[in-house]
């Protein structure tokens, strides 16, 4: 949720502390940059020293930075305590996700596990917006961090209690760093040069730097790995045609759709006159039916196979994406609602996708693996924001150069970026079929132990 509550309050936050474009980029940014250049990290941190410890020393963490950030008085408090934020986030993340792969050994609970883990993610995809909207409008904006605050001790107090040591909790007694140090390196590289290229230009010095650094530190990375005797990321994992083709299809997902959720706020507000809280409210329902799908999707997945039910998901995200794009100047809530319920139905048949790459793991990656996973997911996103924005910027330039309407060169120029996500998306339908089609109805992760069978690499 704290990914994409502040968006709809930026206007406010820059009213109260004065800030620049550039600082109030640099709240979303600085938290996204941090966020994902240590999720390998912190995945690995929970591998070595138990996934239960590294989760509740992240959200300590997490906790801690969000009071910080709920009672800042300048920008620069603020963007610093979102990046600690950030780290929180980046130990708290993969390890949950690699929590319920210990605690659910067996396919089938697994599979329905992450199914809820998902569902909830989904309706955060709601409450973020919302909870912005309406915090903003109604209350101090402070207000959209202190919520954390209760929230993250009374979790911390539940997870004490709750969460026990499974067996293999700790499965790794050594700690690659000189691999933390490059992966960590190499991701906040990229991840800073996708952030900052579109401002200081594509092609200057700083960016082509930072995208070479990033290039070097992963060469490097690629090679500490390949010699070290307990690498961080067993890169044999990515000969796996489900690891591979599985991962680039959630990354594709990411690419058409964290652009498209982005612009999609600015044309409720920009284009069709939506309040903050309007815009937020406007997502809800899609949120929801994708969180009653994720809960439901292991079922389907059973009964048709994971690569027909990721490809269907696929499909539809596709073609709601495409229909959203005919609606323009003049359109509703109404217009747009068939669309958003279409687009939740194929999200929310995503999560045997995660199941599935998350059967093909050796036992003690998980928590790494699941960072592998969430980091494929924000740096698809980021570049999905970057080129997508790119391209719409271009065509929306091209379009007030002939002399249109600033409000018809938007749109014009965000139902084509709609129409290239739309097609992008559509790509990972024959991706996820080809690379999951050895999970069959009766292949599935959740199906397998029904039929005595095993996935080819035992779980964690």
């Amino acid at each position: 949720m704290d990914n994409n509550v502040v968006n709809v309050a930026l206007p406010t936050i820059q009213r109260d502390l004065g800030l620049s474009i550039s600082g109030l980029e640099w709240i979303v940014s600085g938290y996204i940059l941090v966020f994902a250049g240590l999720m390998l990290v912190g995945g690995r941190l929970a591998d070595v020293f138990g996934r239960r410890r590294i989760f509740l020393i992240g959200l300590g963490v997490f906790t801690v930075a969000s009071l910080a950030a709920g009672l800042a008085t300048d920008g620069t408090v603020l963007i610093a305590a979102r990046a600690v934020q950030g780290v929180g986030a980046a130990f708290l993340t993969p390890t949950a996700l690699a929590l319920l792969t210990a605690v659910f050994p067996e396919p089938r609970e697994r599979t329905r596990a992450v199914g809820l883990w998902s569902a909830v993610g989904a309706l955060a995809l709601a409450l973020g917006p919302l909870t912005g909207g309406v915090i903003s409008e109604r209350w101090h904006w402070g207000w959209i961090y202190l919520i954390n605050v209760p929230i993250g001790i009374a979790t911390f107090g539940l997870g004490l209690w709750a969460i026990r040591v499974v067996p293999q909790d700790r499965v790794r007694h050594s700690l690659d760093v000189p691999g933390l140090v490059t992966s960590g390196l190499a991701l906040t590289a990229l991840t800073y040069a996708l952030i900052e290229g579109d401002g200081a230009g594509w092609t200057s010095p700083e960016i082509l730097g930072t995208f070479g650094l990033a290039a070097v530190s992963a060469a490097v990375f690629a090679m500490v790995e390949l010699r070290s005797r307990e690498p961080m990321i067993d890169l044999s994992l990515f000969r796996s045609r489900v690891f591979s083709g599985g991962t680039l299809s959630m990354g594709l997902w990411s690419f058409g759709v964290f652009g498209i959720y982005f612009f999609t706020a600015l044309y409720l507000q920009n284009a069709l006159g939506f309040s903050p809280m309007e815009a937020g409210a406007s997502f809800v329902p899609m949120a929801l039916v994708m969180a009653m799908t994720a809960a439901n999707a292991p079922r389907v997945s059973e009964a048709f196979g994971t690569a027909r039910t990721v490809a269907a998901g696929l499909l539809l995200m596709a073609v709601a994406i495409f229909g959203i794009s005919f609606i323009g100047e003049g359109g509703s809530f109404w217009d747009l609602l068939p669309w958003f319920l279409v687009y939740g139905l194929g999200g929310g048949l995503l999560v045997p996708l995660t199941s599935a790459i998350l059967g093909t793991l050796p036992t003690g990656r998980a928590g790494v693996a699941s960072g592998v996973l969430n980091v494929s997911r924000e740096i698809f996103g980021l570049l999905g924001i970057t080129v997508l924005g790119a391209i719409l910027n271009g065509r929306q330039t091209s379009i007030l150069e002939g002399g249109a309407r600033p409000l018809t060169a938007f749109l014009e120029a965000y139902q084509a970026t709609l129409v290239i996500a739309a097609v992008i998306v559509l790509v990972g339908v024959p991706v996820s079929l080809f690379s999951l089609r050895t999970y069959g109805a009766s292949q599935s992760p959740a199906g397998a132990e029904a039929t005595g069978e095993r996935p080819a690499v035992p779980v964690a």
